[in-house]
């Protein structure tokens, strides 16, 4: 396998590993994970189509994880991962300030939801950063 390859099946295993505790926690409902990341810049950031449990064979939700919080979003209004790229984005810069002070969100849960400063920066970087590669047609050859 090369380094990529390697790369990418820890990945799918990491999304795998991490939706199967979603589902054990929140009884959310996952199909089968891709088995190539829809997008990814290694050694930086994935992001992978999950089947919906619904409508087979399409996708139904969208993980992100790499070198930063692993998440998913609902496929819903979300066409393509550069979509899902930037939503995860703005969710994790409207969260973090909730994060830093401790806060209850009203709709999202990162982590244990004590408050968290170092874990609130960090999602507020890859945020910034996850935006300004949403923002960049370079990154997005295949669109």
């Amino acid at each position: 396998m090369t380094p990529e390859e390697t790369w990418c099946a820890a990945r799918r295993l990491q999304v795998s590993e991490y939706l199967a505790t979603e589902a054990a926690t929140h009884g959310t409902r996952f199909g089968r994970v891709g088995d190539w990341p829809a997008w990814h810049v290694e050694p930086y950031v994935s992001v992978w189509a999950i089947e919906s449990v619904r409508s087979r064979g399409q996708v139904g939700w969208w993980v992100i994880c790499g070198d930063l919080p692993t998440d998913y979003v609902s496929r819903s209004g979300l066409d393509n991962p550069r979509a899902a790229v930037r939503a995860i984005a703005i969710r994790w810069l409207d969260y973090a300030p909730h994060l830093h002070e401790g806060q209850a969100h009203p709709e999202i849960t990162i982590g244990n939801g004590t408050p968290d400063p170092e874990l609130a920066e960090l999602l507020k970087s890859r945020a910034k950063l996850l935006l300004d590669w949403a923002d960049d047609d370079s990154v997005w050859p295949d669109e």
